[in-house]
């Protein structure tokens, strides 16, 4: 799967290229890059990508712009070429198009425009009150969270705190989704397993794929909340690093095909699952 898929991304690259000179983000700007916020005139019914913005209180990674905004583009670009989802792209400074990717607080309006939300160093996080309560309305109206790029138990606790002041685990249990039993393994590709990945600057520097805030060396697993209808609101990816494997696919070919492929299809999968459920 990981070879074909990889094929299918430099085949979907070439079209896309010709047909609308969509760009692969190339990394570089890491940490420096402002948020985009949307505005009256972004959302028309196309996909936007939606990061949310939040206040950590303790510093682990970049907080909400880890890997930010390269990976959110990258992202749309690939879900562009390799499904039917409608992204919106919009030009950009001579450079082709870009999609329209767009930071959200969960004290704007705008969030509730947003059917997939991602939060990356999530483990960090502290939500004021207003936050818990927009971020429960948010999920229960329909709304769905992706959490990656948190590691060991530091972080997980602090961020199963964190959600469970907006779903008390009491309501809304926290289950097992680690692959390959849930369906959402398969929406479209098939996920036996979850890759394990750190980030590009710590496969460099140590040549290994845990991260150094894994405290107790776990691989990564996979957990979910869902509403009393059963259907999921949150997926909470931990102990490896999916984004930066989008984020950083255009800068070593080697780290591309051994960490991108496998972050796609799993990236994929639940952004799928997450508009069809």
């Amino acid at each position: 799967m990981v070879w074909a898929l990889a094929g299918a991304f430099a085949l979907a690259s070439a079209g896309a290229i010709t047909a609308h000179a969509q760009r692969i983000w190339g990394g570089g700007y890491y940490g420096r890059t402002p948020p985009k916020l949307p505005t009256p005139a972004t959302f028309e019914g196309s996909f936007h990508f939606c990061r949310i913005l939040f206040t950590s209180n303790r510093r682990e990674k970049q907080g909400w712009r880890t890997d930010y905004p390269g990976a959110d583009i990258n992202f749309s670009v690939r879900l562009a070429e390799l499904t039917k989802v409608r992204v919106k792209f919009v030009p950009e400074d001579g450079e082709g198009e870009v999609p329209d990717a767009v930071v959200v607080r969960l004290t704007d309006d705008a969030l509730f425009q947003c059917p997939f939300t991602l939060m990356e160093d999530a483990g960090t996080a502290h939500f004021s009150d207003i936050e818990v309560q927009r971020l429960r309305e948010y999920l229960l109206k329909g709304g769905f969270l992706l959490v990656s790029d948190y590691h060991g138990t530091w972080a997980k606790d602090q961020f199963d705190a964190e959600i469970g002041r907006a779903l008390p685990r009491n309501e809304y249990p926290i289950v097992d989704l680690t692959p390959p039993n849930h369906p959402i393994w398969n929406t479209l590709f098939p996920v036996s397993r979850l890759p394990q990945m750190a980030s590009i600057q710590t496969w460099r520097r140590t040549g290994g794929t845990l991260e150094r805030w894994n405290d107790d060396g776990a691989g990564p697993d996979a957990r979910g909340i869902a509403d009393a209808h059963g259907r999921l609101m949150v997926v909470m990816v931990h102990n490896t690093d999916l984004p930066d494997a989008w984020e950083r696919e255009g800068e070593d070919p080697e780290y591309f095909y051994t960490f991108s492929p496998e972050a796609y299809a799993v990236g994929i999968d639940i952004l799928l699952y997450a508009m069809t459920h």
